[in-house]
């Protein structure tokens, strides 16, 4: 069984709960046991991170930078065993473990590098001989709290940020995959000071004595609306800071120009990595009615080559589901939408290769706007594809929606493209490369798809606050204070 992190080093929980068995989604073979932290374990670890972080903002962002690329050297020397570990526990094909641990490196080095140039700025003073400027400051303790689809790669994108500018951090991973933070921890950031790391594992409850802990200033969460708005009112309470990458229905529009040899797999990659289990992925596609025939049947027969199985098989392009739960909720989904009137061009049933949870990629056509899998988020493999008239009627067809995480779009035009991106609300606009990310930008959402940004400049500044410095040199006393009889000849006479 695997124990809790605190304080550098492995810790068993105080209470007596059975440990949470980790069941690859493949296989249904157990992978490890985990413990499940109770509220006196999560005030362990969050009393620790407060008593650490004392020292480590005073660490030298130099400093600060070499552990951070120390611990991106030693991401990618366990490149192999992180990566399959994450295949086991998660589904995922490893190839697309290998990338997310390249990435979690890559993120670690951005970080220890940016941490370095900004601190602050100079402000030009009101008056002789004063100096303004600000510092920016670390929070305190952040609590990280990640989601299953991509455990490692979310969590580095809150806590690089966070320990580079001078925070210290607990972690609360998915309960569904906590493995790879875990070994992530023990082999990648031991060498940090004890205590600046911390990992809790378990269900909700963990989750929820970690935001309400007094000592956390910060909540990084990635997930579902509706659990980060509950976050968010219990930080509002307690005037903490929230960073909040929420869901996301995001539109892709393919444009009758669009070169269907690259939209099309395009458009299926945007739509199935991870079988559909990506908060960024293609929820809601549409096609001008020009080229929608032809873009469907491609689609539909392209969709059909994915060949479906284990993560640890290389030729694998989609795995399973990552629960027998998240199965369910697919299925019923599908059968709703036909049920609403949508037509399934291929997929819709669940498929046997292997005893995982598992379930074949799936085309709906004749999706109207009021449909269910175009109204609420579908975190699986449906592609539900809307015929619209022309450019105009995709454009405001892909801006009419409560969310707002990301946006894609195939067109050569500068016009549409311009267009869409001037009126879809997006925190990441993709024209003709979905899904791509860069470290160096932000990321995050708007309207109900979260608030704050990570990566990029905004993703440090999000764990920081700015303090103003006044520095008058030349100390003396000033003549518009007391007493204000010396200062009566100002006062004009009332007319």
């Amino acid at each position: 069984m695997r124990q809790l992190w605190i304080d550098g080093q492995w810790q068993p929980p105080a209470g007596s709960a059975p440990p949470r068995r980790i069941e690859n989604p493949a296989t249904l073979d157990l992978v490890d046991e985990v413990a499940e932290a109770g509220a006196a374990d999560v005030r362990r670890a969050c009393a620790t991170a407060a008593a650490a972080q004392r020292h480590w903002r005073r660490v030298p962002a130099l400093e600060r930078g070499k552990l951070l690329h120390e611990a991106a050297g030693r991401v990618r020397a366990d490149r192999a065993s992180l990566s399959a570990l994450l295949t086991r526990e998660g589904g995922k094909p490893r190839i697309e473990n290998l990338d997310e641990v390249e990435w979690c490196a890559a993120c670690f080095q951005y970080y220890a590098e940016i941490a370095r140039n900004s601190h602050g700025s100079s402000i030009p003073p009101t008056a002789e001989h004063q100096i303004n400027f600000t510092i920016k400051e670390p929070l305190g303790v952040v609590a990280a709290i990640v989601p299953f689809n991509y455990p490692l790669l979310l969590l580095v994108w809150k806590i690089a940020p966070a320990l580079a500018a001078g925070n210290a951090v607990v972690i609360k991973p998915s309960e569904l995959t906590p493995l790879a933070t875990l070994r992530l921890v023990e082999q990648s950031m031991a060498h940090l000071p004890a205590g600046v790391v911390n990992v809790v594992t378990g269900g909700p409850e963990t989750g929820e004595a970690l935001v309400e802990d007094p000592d956390v200033a910060c909540i990084a969460f990635t997930g579902s609306t509706a659990v980060g708005t509950r976050i968010a009112v219990s930080a509002a309470r307690q005037l903490k800071r929230v960073n909040l990458e929420l869901g996301g229905i995001d539109p892709l529009i393919v444009f009758e120009d669009a070169d269907l040899d690259i939209a099309v797999p395009g458009a299926a990659w945007a739509r199935f990595l991870n079988n559909g289990q990506v908060c960024t992925s293609a929820k809601r596609i549409y096609v001008v009615e020009s080229i929608a025939r032809e873009f469907m049947d491609r689609f539909v027969a392209h969709t059909a080559t994915l060949r479906i199985g284990d993560g640890m098989d290389p030729e694998t392009d989609i795995g399973p589901l990552i629960s027998e739960r998240a199965r369910a909720r697919v299925e019923d989904q599908v059968a709703r939408a036909v049920s609403e009137g949508a037509r399934v061009l291929t997929g819709g049933h669940r498929v046997s290769a292997g005893p995982g949870w598992f379930y074949a990629p799936t085309v709906l056509a004749d999706v109207r706007p009021t449909h269910s899998v175009v109204c609420e988020e579908v975190f699986g493999p449906i592609a539900s594809i809307q015929i619209v008239k022309d450019a105009d009627a995709a454009i405001e067809a892909a801006a009419r929606s409560e969310y707002g995480l990301g946006a894609n779009i195939y067109t050569r035009n500068l016009t549409w493209a311009l267009r869409a991106m001037s009126e879809i609300k997006a925190g990441t606009f993709w024209i003709n490369d979905p899904l791509t990310d860069n470290d160096a930008a932000p990321f995050g959402g708007m309207r109900k798809s979260g608030m704050g940004r990570e990566l990029g400049e905004e993703g440090l500044d999000a764990f920081r606050e700015t303090k103003h410095v006044h520095l008058d040199f030349v100390p003396e006393r000033k003549s518009f204070w007391f007493p204000y009889k010396n200062r009566a000849a100002e006062i004009p006479d009332e007319n």
